[in-house]
């Protein structure tokens, strides 16, 4: 696990405050979406089914960063939609730099060389680039040619600024152990990003792309394979351990989508952001009104190929937190990964 050493202190913190006040559910990170438009039309991605007008929204400054506040997390990661097209993006990434918070501007990149005056580096700020794949499997993905090579030369410029750059890959059925490796062999070795994370596609409803979404077995099968030869160990990914236990299929968890709730035009997206059954106003409404014992592997049907890192990694981590033995191993994971 490569998270620097002080944003785990953080985190260690914070959640241990948790459970000095007793609290069994809180946000781990939140998800916001201040916008829902986008300049690509990926295959696996449903945001951009909205209709002309929510697309033209854009969250007030006021309202996101209020809506991070109220939560209280220490992380927050914008997504959309494509953040930079948001026209005030900066300032709400400013506000919430101001406040501590961590945040990882999620993007395809199309626009980061262009916007990325508009940012300063900060330990607390973060660019998190999605790659899918090397060029021709990305640019299938994200259905547009010449959107890999722009990203890799974004991510060389912010690194050349002092910006972090973290990356985030999706991986569906169509891919193999190797192309898996062979992609983050080239974000760690190559590129040298400072964290990668991985997740298995989920089965998306308003996704174009229906028919190459993950299933359970297929996932740890995978990911097993891409693991091996102590694979795990070199790359600097952005995962707790038992996660990547986790995917492999060396343990099971339930799902905690609570820890990492999403906040969009929309309000409060019950119960995360692959699914919607509704929306609240208020983030407590969210975490007292949502019957969350229904959802999850074997108990909604929707959920039954879902290894998601938004409903499990927050599970991994409360379980590293409750393990001395798991606590040392991911400490010692984190420091190994800073030295690097």
């Amino acid at each position: 696990m490569a998270m620097p050493l002080r944003q785990s202190i953080k985190v260690a913190t914070y959640l241990a405050e948790q459970k000095l006040r007793r609290r069994d559910k809180f946000p781990l990170i939140v998800e916001l979406e201040p916008l829902f438009a986008c300049n690509l039309k990926c295959e696996g991605c449903g945001k951009i089914q909205h209709p002309a007008g929510v697309l033209k929204q854009r969250m007030p400054v006021a309202q996101a960063v209020g809506a991070v506040l109220e939560s209280g997390a220490p992380m927050v990661s914008i997504a959309g939609g494509e953040p930079l097209m948001h026209p005030q993006i900066d300032e709400i990434v400013r506000q919430l730099v101001a406040k501590r918070k961590y945040v990882f501007l999620c993007t395809n990149a199309m626009l980061l060389r262009k916007k990325m005056d508009k940012f300063t580096p900060s330990p607390y700020f973060a660019f998190a680039v999605h790659i899918d794949g090397l060029r021709e499997r990305h640019d299938e993905s994200v259905a547009k040619e010449g959107v890999f090579d722009e990203a890799v030369e974004a991510i060389k410029e912010a690194k050349r600024r002092g910006f972090r750059v973290t990356t985030n890959s999706t991986f569906f059925n169509t891919d193999t152990p190797q192309t898996i490796i062979e992609v983050l062999n080239f974000l760690n070795d190559d590129l040298q990003v400072d964290e990668m994370m991985i997740s298995p596609a989920y089965a998306y409803e308003k996704a174009p792309d229906q028919e190459h979404f993950l299933g359970v077995e297929q996932t740890r099968e995978l990911f097993k394979k891409a693991f091996a030869g102590g694979n795990r160990r070199k790359w600097r990914l952005n995962h707790s351990p038992l996660f990547l236990d986790f995917l492999e299929g060396k343990v099971d968890f339930p799902c905690t989508a609570w820890a990492i709730p999403n906040y969009s035009l929309f309000g409060w997206q019950r119960p995360c952001y692959l699914m919607s059954d509704g929306y609240v106003p208020t983030y407590r409404e969210l975490i007292e009104d949502t019957d969350w014992d229904k959802y999850g592997r074997g108990k909604d049907p929707r959920c039954a190929n879902c290894m998601a890192h938004c409903g499990y990694e927050p599970t991994a981590v409360l379980a590293t937190m409750g393990s001395l033995k798991e606590s040392l191993r991911a400490m010692r994971e984190t420091v190994s990964g800073n030295r690097e």
